[in-house]
């Protein structure tokens, strides 16, 4: 097992997206994907920002908060100068994603003060003295936080950075052995390549705590044939990873020097969007010959050429083999990093692709349904050509796709268009709308608000005054048959639309109200009152 250097950007996505829009450090700040926090800056984890809470419940929980979508190509374009910074101390180094970088770690500890074949105090003393080289190297240059660790393998040296422990050569199952379980499931922890892999191990991790599995200890104890036969591939690489082993069965081949391909670019590029395009084809060719060897690509090299002689290079490293929209978003995020901070002299006139180690291609295999396990473009590209065929067989407005617009509730902000139409707003969205519903908006709206009770403690109906007020606070909140107790409420915010127009003028008030059920189970829900009554214009996950 190689003994290897971890340097870890803590919460890198929101370091990166808060320095790009020059937020200020006191400004509570976190990255979501796919609805979810995937990280978030100190200020907004004293708030009680969690990793993995719903964006929602987020905002709920510091109204100050300001989010970020995640931008992996941001991440990796801001993250270059720390990688230059890391290469400058330890060269070979491995971006295995933005916020992360891995090395031998032969090379530093000999450099700084190991002998051949030293004891083990020396080598840790050694990794000391790296990690506090590389720890200030690193916020001179760039002025970034960052965190050093030594283990054997990917997975423990990842896991040994983000605590900044030095664990000795032959140490990491003993490292491992105490650590939770849900560390297998934790994207730093294993930095799977499709989203269907993490989903997969992140369900994997809660089969295991059901089954009284608490540590990576427990879990490596159980026999390997045992994990194969109940869990199956994905199982089994956990299993190893949670035992010290090597991440990958030690069927790896050395490519041969034909397998890379190299592109001239003419003229020479200095653009990113010419460069994404050259990256696309240049990944397609490559996946091409790789396919044409039943090879794939699990270490992707990188190397560009100026027009002035100036050499690039990058070494990407990802845990599955890489399909090729992975091998086109991985050279375009290096490119777009060296164009726009690396100050080259030149445009970029040579491009060429080298895969540093290849598995077998059986190791990419595509899923059965589109989206299962399969590269996420091809995915959707699959997914349009479906809808077009529904719109042939049942109607241009058989397929209809929402639009985001203008307005001041959640019904009237969204529009629907036929598939293939131009996504015009109704309205536009980012005139300030006096009265807006303030976020998180509700996860499901009813195009007709459904009738609802609300009243107060006596059984009388809670009434809005024309001044925007209570005439009594919420008790039972009765809805579709259930009654819930008010727990918690917000607003209301009155509604006061084209007054000057008696036909089409619009006097209503909006209310958040939170209520729990007998059984204890918690539903948040949208009441607008208009005509007297009260009604559910929408449910909060």
């Amino acid at each position: 097992m190689l003994y290897t250097l971890a340097v870890w950007c803590p919460d890198w996505p929101v370091v990166a997206a808060s320095a790009e829009a020059a937020l200020l450090p006191h400004v509570p700040a976190a990255v979501v994907d796919s609805g979810e926090v995937i990280a978030r800056s100190a200020v907004a984890r004293a708030e009680g920002v969690r990793h993995g809470m719903r964006k929602r419940t987020a905002q709920g929980q510091c109204p100050e908060l300001v989010v970020f979508d995640h931008d992996e190509a941001r991440d990796t374009r801001l993250f270059e100068p720390v990688a230059a910074a890391v290469e400058e101390l330890a060269p070979g180094i491995e971006v295995v994603r933005a916020g992360l970088v891995v090395v031998a770690a032969q090379g530093p500890i000999g450099y700084f003060g190991a002998v051949e074949q030293p004891a083990e105090r020396s080598v840790e003393r050694a990794a000391e003295q790296v990690a506090e080289r590389l720890i200030d190297h690193i916020a001179v240059h760039t002025g970034v936080e960052a965190l050093v660790g030594f283990a054997d393998g990917l997975f423990a040296a990842t896991l040994a950075a983000h605590r900044g422990v030095i664990v000795p050569p032959g140490r990491s199952a003993d490292f491992l052995a105490p650590l939770g379980i849900r560390e297998l499931g934790h994207p730093a922890g294993h930095p799977a390549e499709r989203r269907a892999d993490r989903a997969d191990l992140v369900d994997l991790v809660d089969l295991l705590r059901r089954l009284g599995l608490r540590t990576l200890g427990e879990f490596a104890a159980i026999p390997e044939r045992a994990v194969a036969t109940r869990f199956g591939r994905q199982a089994v690489l956990a299993h190893r990873q949670a035992a010290g082993l090597e991440e990958r069965p030690r069927a790896r081949r050395r490519p041969p020097p034909d397998l890379s391909v190299t592109r001239q670019l003419d003229p020479p590029v200095e653009r990113v969007d010419v460069a994404a395009f050259a990256a696309k084809g240049l990944a397609e060719r490559l996946h091409t010959v790789l396919a044409a060897h039943g090879l794939a690509c699990t270490r992707l090299g990188i190397q560009a050429t100026t027009e002035n002689g100036e050499q690039l290079r990058r070494v990407w490293r990802c845990a599955d083999p890489l399909t090729p929209q992975g091998i086109a978003d991985r050279v375009r995020w290096q490119l777009d990093g060296w164009l726009t901070r690396a100050r080259l002299t030149a445009g970029i006139q040579v491009l060429r692709l080298d895969p540093e180690e290849v598995v077998d291609a059986t190791a990419l295999q595509p899923g059965l349904w589109p989206g299962a396990g399969q590269d996420q473009g091809e995915a959707a590209e699959r997914a349009a050509r479906a809808m077009v065929h529904v719109q042939g067989l049942l109607g241009p407005d058989a397929v209809l796709t929402p639009v985001l617009g203008g307005g001041r509730g959640p019904v009237e902000r969204v529009r629907l268009v036929p598939w293939g139409d131009e996504r015009t707003p109704a309205a536009d969205p980012d005139q300030p709308w006096p009265g807006r519903l303030p976020a998180p908006s509700p996860a499901t709206v009813f195009p007709d608000p459904e009738p609802v009770a609300l009243v107060d403690e006596s059984g009388a109906d809670v009434v809005v005054t024309g001044y925007a007020e209570l005439i009594a606070d919420p008790h039972r909140i009765v809805h579709a048959g259930r009654t819930r107790q008010v727990i918690a409420w917000s607003g209301p915010w009155p509604v006061d639309e084209r007054w000057w127009d008696g036909t089409t003028a619009v006097r209503a008030a909006r209310l958040q109200v939170l209520g729990t059920a007998p059984d204890g189970e918690e539903q948040a829900f949208l009441l607008i009152r208009a005509g007297g009554k009260w009604a559910v214009e929408g449910v909060y996950d």
